[in-house]
């Protein structure tokens, strides 16, 4: 497959698509309930503005969470204005959505009211604002008691003018970016992720003019600066230059799609290739027509289909969790695959296998949910290549039994109001194959 076909179609699978238009009359049916309450007016979709992804035109498909502002009237300015009053205009905001939506999930947050959609697992985060004269707006936070100043039009002009200037490049790397943080678990809020890819073609020219033949490379130097970024707090957002809070680290796992882009790039051609592609990228990167006839075939079988979670849930990954294997045999003390791998020690055939939480960031409740791989040469001879999703054998544990030689991959998904929040992956080297 020619890099330009990987690429092509990696962006036609990431466009929002058809969520478009349930996006915007969710937007304006909630825009017309402020507005009916506020100003008096029925069937108003004005005041209004979605900011995040989804303003500045960076979203892909499996977004789950959506930002807009709703302009108050500025005479109301001034009965707001107290240390109670983000509280009481977020909570008049809350009360007006929930008479529009009785049975949805609807509670106040520090800045926002969170509308949590029950059916197309979106939520939106409204926040109301006083709009200032340079084109700014104040917005309530509940714990500093006082409106503070943001100014996200600032953000989506820098957007705007960095796509325009690198032939929509810009807008293709950021989302390209968001499948590489959904597909590996990578925390990071995409204001944080349109900064960051700014920033990238801010020190270069090379690729503003580049098309999807190029794409591998620009990958390549993207990642290679991301793995160099820092360790930081915060960025100075694109546009506004306000502090954008950086979640969790992200440059060991730039690192790992560096070198996975560098392979990639030197197997050109060759399903390896589109394979590495696809562990950066995740499943929105088209197979080779080979690996989907096998797929196909192998969905026939009552083994060795693969499964995906993309396939089940939106994956939107916002939380951060971290999951490692306790490794024992009777007559041996436990050991932590994660331990073991620093240290050199090789996991044999036969031990048992406890694969745990060990951290997670995801408010309960949530769903987990994990995948097992087995891969290589013995898992195909035995046909016992696994691969579906399945449950926890005991709250936030699956055990298994280490049986064959090969290269194993266990997966763990965290699934909060129908959405993948969060994901990690752990590989598992056996190196000596139990007696069968």
């Amino acid at each position: 497959m020619e890099t330009s076909e990987i690429f092509d179609g990696l962006l036609a699978n990431l466009k929002v698509g058809e969520k478009v238009s349930t996006i915007r009359a969710r937007r304006d049916e909630i825009t017309k309930a402020l507005n009916r309450n506020f100003r008096d007016k029925d069937a108003c979709v004005e005041y209004k503005l979605m900011i995040g992804s989804f303003g500045r035109h960076t979203a892909i498909k499996s977004i789950s969470d959506l930002d807009m502002i709703f302009i108050l009237p500025s005479g109301l300015r001034d009965d707001y204005s107290d240390p109670n009053g983000p509280r009481r205009m977020l909570e008049r905001v809350r009360y007006v959505l929930k008479a529009r939506y009785q049975n949805t999930d609807i509670r106040v947050d520090q800045c926002v009211v969170r509308v949590q959609f029950a059916s197309n697992a979106f939520k939106f985060e409204v926040q109301p604002v006083f709009e200032n004269p340079d084109g700014s707006f104040d917005y309530p936070d509940t714990k500093a008691e006082y409106w503070k100043t943001t100014n996200p039009r600032a953000e989506i002009a820098a957007t705007k003018e960095c796509n325009d200037r690198t032939s929509t490049n810009m807008r293709h790397l950021a989302r390209m970016a968001r499948a590489w943080k959904n597909a590996n678990g990578v925390n990071i809020g995409g204001l944080v992720i349109d900064t960051l890819v700014y920033n990238f073609f801010a020190q270069t020219g090379e690729y503003d003019f580049a098309n999807t033949a190029s794409f591998d490379l620009m990958s390549r130097d993207f990642f290679a600066f991301l793995m160099d970024e820092p360790e930081k707090d915060y960025y100075l957002a694109l546009g506004s230059r306000q502090r954008v809070h950086v979640k969790a680290k992200f440059q060991a796992k730039a690192k790992k799609a560096y070198n996975r882009c560098v392979s990639a790039i030197e197997n050109e051609g060759t399903s390896s290739s589109v394979k590495k592609w696809r562990e950066i990228f995740g499943t929105n990167v088209p197979r080779t027509v080979t690996e989907a006839v096998l797929k196909a075939s192998a969905g026939s079988r009552t083994t060795g289909a693969e499964e995906f979670i993309e396939d089940r849930y939106p994956v939107d990954i916002t939380e951060s969790v971290s999951i490692d294997c306790e490794v024992t045999q009777d007559g041996w003390r436990p050991l932590w695959l994660g331990a073991m791998g620093r240290v050199g020690l090789p996991l044999k055939a036969g031990k048992h296998l406890k694969f745990q939480v060990t951290s997670c960031t995801v408010p309960e409740p949530y769903t987990l949910k994990w995948k097992v791989l087995n891969q290589g040469p013995e898992a195909e001879r035995r046909n016992m290549i696994r691969g579906d999703i399945i449950d926890s054998t005991q709250p936030g544990v699956r055990k298994e039994i280490s049986t064959f030689r090969g290269e194993h991959i266990v997966e763990c998904y965290v699934i909060k109001d129908g959405v993948v929040v969060a994901r990690d992956r752990i590989d598992v080297p056996i190196t000596t194959t139990a007696d069968a």
